[in-house]
Protein backbone atom coordinates (compact mmCIF):
# COMPACT_ATOMS: atom_id res chain seq x y z
CA UNK A 1 0.00 0.00 0.00
CA UNK A 2 2.86 2.84 0.64
CA UNK A 3 5.79 2.87 -1.60
CA UNK A 4 9.30 1.45 -0.90
CA UNK A 5 10.24 5.03 -0.19
CA UNK A 6 8.51 7.65 1.65
CA UNK A 7 8.93 11.65 1.12
CA UNK A 8 9.23 13.28 4.59
CA UNK A 9 8.26 16.71 4.38
CA UNK A 10 8.98 18.35 7.45
CA UNK A 11 11.83 19.84 5.76
CA UNK A 12 9.91 21.21 2.80
CA UNK A 13 8.58 24.21 4.47
CA UNK A 14 9.80 27.24 6.65
CA UNK A 15 11.67 24.46 9.22
CA UNK A 16 14.58 23.90 6.02
CA UNK A 17 14.00 24.80 2.53
CA UNK A 18 11.28 27.03 2.93
CA UNK A 19 9.61 25.94 -0.71
CA UNK A 20 7.11 28.01 -2.28
CA UNK A 21 4.13 26.23 -3.43
CA UNK A 22 5.32 25.77 -6.87
CA UNK A 23 8.46 23.89 -5.64
CA UNK A 24 6.25 21.87 -3.33
CA UNK A 25 4.45 21.16 -6.65
CA UNK A 26 7.79 20.03 -8.46
CA UNK A 27 8.87 17.65 -5.72
CA UNK A 28 5.48 15.70 -5.60
CA UNK A 29 6.34 15.60 -9.31
CA UNK A 30 9.52 13.74 -9.36
CA UNK A 31 8.12 11.62 -5.97
CA UNK A 32 5.52 10.45 -8.32
CA UNK A 33 7.68 9.95 -11.68
CA UNK A 34 10.14 7.63 -9.32
CA UNK A 35 7.23 5.46 -7.47
CA UNK A 36 7.40 7.35 -4.50
CA UNK A 37 3.33 8.01 -3.96
CA UNK A 38 3.41 7.89 0.30
CA UNK A 39 3.94 11.35 1.71
CA UNK A 40 4.94 11.35 5.49
CA UNK A 41 3.45 14.65 7.37
CA UNK A 42 2.94 15.84 10.97
CA UNK A 43 0.62 18.58 12.04
CA UNK A 44 3.52 20.80 13.99
CA UNK A 45 5.63 20.48 11.03
CA UNK A 46 6.74 23.73 10.25
CA UNK A 47 5.00 25.47 12.83
CA UNK A 48 1.78 23.75 11.72
CA UNK A 49 2.21 25.43 8.53
CA UNK A 50 4.00 22.15 6.10
CA UNK A 51 0.45 20.27 6.05
CA UNK A 52 -1.45 23.38 4.48
CA UNK A 53 1.84 24.17 2.09
CA UNK A 54 1.73 20.73 0.85
CA UNK A 55 -2.34 20.66 0.83
CA UNK A 56 -2.30 23.64 -1.62
CA UNK A 57 0.32 22.65 -3.65
CA UNK A 58 -1.12 19.13 -4.86
CA UNK A 59 -4.70 20.47 -4.85
CA UNK A 60 -3.59 22.56 -7.95
CA UNK A 61 -2.00 19.27 -9.66
CA UNK A 62 -4.29 17.15 -11.38
CA UNK A 63 -3.18 14.07 -9.31
CA UNK A 64 -6.59 11.67 -8.57
CA UNK A 65 -6.41 11.49 -4.61
CA UNK A 66 -5.99 7.43 -4.87
CA UNK A 67 -2.51 7.87 -6.85
CA UNK A 68 -1.19 8.67 -3.17
CA UNK A 69 -1.14 8.03 0.31
CA UNK A 70 -1.20 10.43 3.15
CA UNK A 71 0.44 10.05 6.69
CA UNK A 72 0.10 12.60 9.13
CA UNK A 73 1.07 12.12 12.91
CA UNK A 74 -0.72 13.79 16.01
CA UNK A 75 -0.23 14.44 20.05
CA UNK A 76 2.61 16.94 20.73
CA UNK A 77 1.58 20.48 21.34
CA UNK A 78 3.97 22.83 20.94
CA UNK A 79 4.07 26.61 20.59
CA UNK A 80 3.98 27.99 17.36
CA UNK A 81 3.00 31.40 15.63
CA UNK A 82 -0.47 29.58 14.20
CA UNK A 83 -1.06 27.82 17.66
CA UNK A 84 0.41 28.81 20.85
CA UNK A 85 1.04 26.76 23.57
CA UNK A 86 2.60 27.89 27.38
CA UNK A 87 3.99 24.29 26.91
CA UNK A 88 5.34 21.46 24.82
CA UNK A 89 3.43 18.22 25.82
CA UNK A 90 1.76 15.67 24.79
CA UNK A 91 -2.23 15.13 23.96
CA UNK A 92 -4.15 12.16 23.85
CA UNK A 93 -7.64 13.05 24.81
CA UNK A 94 -10.36 12.21 22.46
CA UNK A 95 -11.10 15.50 21.87
CA UNK A 96 -7.53 16.91 20.90
CA UNK A 97 -7.46 13.64 18.32
CA UNK A 98 -10.51 14.32 16.88
CA UNK A 99 -9.78 18.10 16.26
CA UNK A 100 -5.90 17.22 15.36
CA UNK A 101 -7.22 15.11 12.15
CA UNK A 102 -10.00 17.35 10.87
CA UNK A 103 -7.31 20.25 10.93
CA UNK A 104 -5.10 17.90 8.89
CA UNK A 105 -7.71 16.51 6.60
CA UNK A 106 -8.67 20.42 6.12
CA UNK A 107 -5.20 21.46 5.63
CA UNK A 108 -3.92 18.73 3.56
CA UNK A 109 -7.27 19.50 1.20
CA UNK A 110 -8.26 15.76 1.95
CA UNK A 111 -11.39 13.98 2.96
CA UNK A 112 -9.04 10.92 4.54
CA UNK A 113 -5.85 10.01 5.27
CA UNK A 114 -4.21 6.89 4.80
CA UNK A 115 -2.23 6.48 7.87
CA UNK A 116 -2.48 8.34 11.10
CA UNK A 117 0.47 8.04 13.94
CA UNK A 118 0.75 9.21 17.08
CA UNK A 119 3.90 11.05 17.32
CA UNK A 120 5.54 10.32 20.50
CA UNK A 121 4.62 8.17 23.40
CA UNK A 122 2.58 9.78 26.47
CA UNK A 123 2.83 8.20 30.09
CA UNK A 124 -0.69 9.15 30.51
CA UNK A 125 -1.86 7.40 26.96
CA UNK A 126 -4.84 5.46 27.98
CA UNK A 127 -4.96 2.92 25.11
CA UNK A 128 -9.01 2.12 25.63
CA UNK A 129 -9.44 5.83 24.81
CA UNK A 130 -7.61 6.14 22.82
CA UNK A 131 -8.24 2.89 20.38
CA UNK A 132 -12.19 4.24 20.65
CA UNK A 133 -11.14 7.71 19.07
CA UNK A 134 -9.39 5.43 16.58
CA UNK A 135 -12.74 3.59 15.44
CA UNK A 136 -14.50 6.55 15.12
CA UNK A 137 -12.57 8.02 13.26
CA UNK A 138 -12.32 4.62 10.79
CA UNK A 139 -16.42 4.38 11.08
CA UNK A 140 -16.13 8.54 9.75
CA UNK A 141 -13.82 7.14 7.15
CA UNK A 142 -11.75 9.66 8.11
CA UNK A 143 -8.74 7.61 8.44
CA UNK A 144 -8.12 4.35 7.18
CA UNK A 145 -5.23 2.84 9.17
CA UNK A 146 -3.38 3.65 12.52
CA UNK A 147 -0.14 3.34 13.80
CA UNK A 148 2.44 4.67 16.07
CA UNK A 149 5.82 6.51 15.91
CA UNK A 150 9.01 6.67 18.47
CA UNK A 151 7.44 3.63 20.34
CA UNK A 152 8.79 0.16 22.64
CA UNK A 153 7.80 -2.72 21.78
CA UNK A 154 5.68 -2.69 24.71
CA UNK A 155 4.40 0.49 24.61
CA UNK A 156 3.28 -0.93 20.83
CA UNK A 157 1.55 -3.77 22.38
CA UNK A 158 -0.20 -2.32 24.98
CA UNK A 159 -2.29 0.13 22.36
CA UNK A 160 -2.12 -2.45 19.97
CA UNK A 161 -4.27 -4.87 22.21
CA UNK A 162 -7.15 -3.01 21.86
CA UNK A 163 -6.98 -1.22 18.20
CA UNK A 164 -4.87 -3.01 15.37
CA UNK A 165 -1.70 -0.83 14.66
CA UNK A 166 -0.19 -1.24 11.25
CA UNK A 167 3.56 0.45 11.95
CA UNK A 168 5.89 2.02 14.17
CA UNK A 169 8.20 4.89 12.77
CA UNK A 170 11.02 4.62 14.53
CA UNK A 171 14.53 6.11 14.37
CA UNK A 172 17.17 3.96 12.52
CA UNK A 173 20.13 5.05 10.72
CA UNK A 174 23.70 4.09 10.66
CA UNK A 175 24.08 6.28 13.95
CA UNK A 176 21.29 5.10 15.51
CA UNK A 177 21.32 1.65 15.75
CA UNK A 178 18.91 0.88 18.99
CA UNK A 179 16.08 -0.88 16.85
CA UNK A 180 18.30 -3.72 15.56
CA UNK A 181 19.00 -4.48 19.25
CA UNK A 182 15.35 -3.26 21.25
CA UNK A 183 13.37 -5.97 20.05
CA UNK A 184 11.28 -3.64 18.18
CA UNK A 185 11.96 -4.69 14.58
CA UNK A 186 11.45 -8.66 15.89
CA UNK A 187 8.54 -7.30 17.08
CA UNK A 188 7.24 -6.11 13.95
CA UNK A 189 8.27 -8.86 12.21
CA UNK A 190 6.56 -11.36 14.16
CA UNK A 191 3.24 -9.65 13.63
CA UNK A 192 3.59 -9.20 10.29
CA UNK A 193 3.85 -5.78 9.83
CA UNK A 194 6.79 -2.95 8.20
CA UNK A 195 8.29 -0.51 10.06
CA UNK A 196 8.87 2.95 9.12
CA UNK A 197 12.37 4.75 9.76
CA UNK A 198 13.00 8.72 10.05
CA UNK A 199 15.96 10.47 10.53
CA UNK A 200 17.65 7.59 7.85
CA UNK A 201 20.65 9.90 7.81
CA UNK A 202 21.14 10.36 11.30
CA UNK A 203 24.03 12.89 11.82
CA UNK A 204 26.27 11.51 9.18
CA UNK A 205 26.40 14.64 6.73
CA UNK A 206 25.63 16.94 9.51
CA UNK A 207 28.65 16.46 12.25
CA UNK A 208 31.77 15.44 12.16
CA UNK A 209 32.33 12.71 15.07
CA UNK A 210 34.96 10.17 15.41
CA UNK A 211 32.16 7.57 14.87
CA UNK A 212 31.42 9.43 11.43
CA UNK A 213 35.21 9.39 10.74
CA UNK A 214 35.41 5.73 10.88
CA UNK A 215 31.88 4.87 8.98
CA UNK A 216 33.42 7.22 6.20
CA UNK A 217 36.12 4.89 5.45
CA UNK A 218 34.27 2.11 5.11
CA UNK A 219 31.63 3.93 3.36
CA UNK A 220 34.05 5.33 0.38
CA UNK A 221 35.03 1.67 0.30
CA UNK A 222 32.53 0.47 -0.56
CA UNK A 223 31.46 3.43 -2.80
CA UNK A 224 34.18 2.13 -4.95
CA UNK A 225 32.71 -1.51 -4.92
CA UNK A 226 29.45 -0.95 -5.59
CA UNK A 227 29.71 1.74 -8.04
CA UNK A 228 27.34 4.19 -5.68
CA UNK A 229 27.54 7.01 -3.41
CA UNK A 230 27.65 7.39 0.47
CA UNK A 231 23.95 8.88 0.85
CA UNK A 232 22.49 5.67 -0.91
CA UNK A 233 24.83 3.34 0.65
CA UNK A 234 23.58 4.78 3.77
CA UNK A 235 19.95 3.77 2.74
CA UNK A 236 20.88 0.04 1.66
CA UNK A 237 22.21 -0.76 5.18
CA UNK A 238 18.66 0.04 6.42
CA UNK A 239 17.02 -1.72 3.71
CA UNK A 240 19.16 -4.43 4.22
CA UNK A 241 17.32 -5.36 7.59
CA UNK A 242 14.92 -8.04 6.82
CA UNK A 243 12.49 -6.57 8.66
CA UNK A 244 11.64 -4.79 5.09
CA UNK A 245 11.95 -1.32 6.86
CA UNK A 246 10.38 1.48 4.92
CA UNK A 247 12.91 4.79 5.29
CA UNK A 248 10.89 7.88 5.31
CA UNK A 249 13.94 10.43 3.09
CA UNK A 250 13.68 13.55 3.96
CA UNK A 251 15.48 15.36 1.51
CA UNK A 252 13.74 18.60 -0.02
CA UNK A 253 16.03 18.79 -2.73
CA UNK A 254 14.67 17.74 -6.41
CA UNK A 255 18.09 15.49 -7.45
CA UNK A 256 18.18 13.86 -3.99
CA UNK A 257 14.96 12.34 -4.75
CA UNK A 258 15.85 10.79 -7.52
CA UNK A 259 19.56 10.16 -6.67
CA UNK A 260 18.12 8.07 -3.42
CA UNK A 261 15.61 5.68 -5.38
CA UNK A 262 18.56 3.75 -6.76
CA UNK A 263 19.26 2.90 -3.38
CA UNK A 264 16.90 0.03 -3.89
CA UNK A 265 18.93 -1.47 -6.17
CA UNK A 266 21.71 -2.01 -4.12
CA UNK A 267 22.00 -5.25 -2.42
CA UNK A 268 24.76 -5.40 -0.09
CA UNK A 269 26.68 -8.40 0.68
CA UNK A 270 26.24 -9.77 4.18
CA UNK A 271 29.86 -9.08 4.91
CA UNK A 272 29.50 -5.47 3.89
CA UNK A 273 26.38 -4.86 6.20
CA UNK A 274 28.51 -5.95 9.06
CA UNK A 275 31.54 -3.68 7.83
CA UNK A 276 29.02 -0.71 8.16
CA UNK A 277 27.56 -2.01 11.74
CA UNK A 278 31.12 -2.44 12.78
CA UNK A 279 31.98 0.97 11.62
CA UNK A 280 29.22 2.72 13.72
CA UNK A 281 29.38 0.72 16.88
CA UNK A 282 33.39 0.84 16.88
CA UNK A 283 33.98 -2.78 17.52
CA UNK A 284 33.27 -6.34 16.21
CA UNK A 285 30.19 -8.24 16.72
CA UNK A 286 30.15 -10.94 19.90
Amino acid sequence: MYSELIAGTMRWGVWGADHPERKVQELIEVCLEEDITTFDHADIYGGHTTEELFGNAWKGMNIERDKIQLISKCGIVMDSEKKPSQLKYYNYDSDYILNCVDESLSNLKTDYLDLLLLHRPSPLLDPEKVAKVFETLKSQGKVKEFGVSNFSASQFDLLNQYFPLVTNQIEVSVNHLNAFYDGTLEQLMRKGLRPMAWSVMGNYFSEKTDQNMIISNVLKELADKYDVEENQLLLAFILKHPAKIIPVIGTSKVETVRHLKKSLLIDLEAIDWFRILEASRGKQVD
